[in-house]
Formats: C-alpha cells, structure tokens, sequence
C-alpha cells in the first residue's frame, strides 16, 4: 500500500503511528500473558525436560532461521534475545498494518467499535500466523499435532493482543 493511495486530507501517519504504538502495547501484553499462562502449567520437576531437550518457540527458529540465512549461527544465549526481538518486532509490524488498514476500509466498518475490530484482527492473526504461516514454515508442528489446550491458549493470547491493539490505537488516534 503506498502513502499516496490515501486522500490528501487524511494522512496515513497518523494511523501508522497508532497502530506501531498499539502492535507494541499488544505484544506486551500477549507476552505477560503467555508468561503468566506458561508459569501456571509449567509442569513439575520431575516432569520437566533436560536443557539439551529444550523447548524452542517458533519465533527463537524464525530467527535462527534468518540468521542462517544471512551466514550466521546464532549461540544459545543470542537466540534467547533474537526470540522477543522477533516477536516484539512482528506484533509492532502487525499492529502497523491494522492501524492502516483500519484508515483504508470503508467508514462504516473504519468506525467500529475498537475492541470488536482488534479482536476480529486478533482471530484473523491467530488463524493466518499461528495456524497456517508458523506450521508452514516448520517453525512449529502442524495444528493437528498440538493439543486442543495449545491452540485455545494461543487463541487467547491472540485475543488478548488484538483488544490492546483496538483499545490502543482508537486512543493514540485520538490523542494525536
């Protein structure tokens, strides 16, 4: 989409800014979220797994994946920082996207309530990211081979990050 598809009186900044802003609260809130999940269903002791077991997210393989791609291995502890950078930075840039996206469609789907519209772009994300693009790429195992309780846990998450990204960005509009 180039800056000049929007009409001079409404200048696309404004919503990319809002919705940079609102990517980045969502993402953060979807992490706290997913922290506070993954501390509650951490399974016991004697049931964890060995470090050479590990588990590794799709976003810590999306980044090793790429620094690959760009001629470097990434050590253990550079994976550990890659991992957020590339889920904080993929949330920023999704976020960037709704906040235009939202100023191109028509007025009246364009003045829906905030929170509805996040979470209908959080389902949306959860549905094209997590269940088809993620499984894909092989940066996680198809959804037929996760439990139901992965998936509705991710769903939540989802959710959780598209009504900060709505509630967010309707703000930051606002406020600019």
């Amino acid at each position: 989409m180039s800056l000049q598809a929007f009409p001079k009186r409404h200048s696309p900044w404004k919503p990319l800014v809002a919705g940079l802003l609102g990517g980045l609260a969502a993402t953060a809130a979807m992490s706290q979220f997913q922290n506070a999940l993954q501390k509650v269903t951490k399974p016991s002791p004697e049931n964890s797994t060995s470090p050479e077991e590990e588990f590794e997210d799709a976003t810590v393989k999306a980044a090793a994946k790429l620094s690959r791609l760009a001629g470097h291995q990434l050590s253990p502890e550079a994976k550990k920082k890659a991992g957020p950078l590339v889920h904080y930075g993929f949330g920023t840039t999704m976020g960037a996207v709704y906040g235009l996206a939202k100023a191109k469609v028509p007025r009246r789907i364009r003045h829906s309530p905030a929170l509805l519209a996040g979470a209908a772009f959080g389902s949306a994300l959860f549905l094209g990211a997590h269940e088809i693009a993620v499984p894909v790429l092989h940066l996680a195992p198809k959804p037929s081979e996760s439990p139901l309780a992965e998936h509705a846990s991710e769903l939540d998450g989802h959710l959780i990050y598209g009504l900060t990204l709505g509630a967010v960005q309707a703000i930051t509009l606002k406020l600019l």
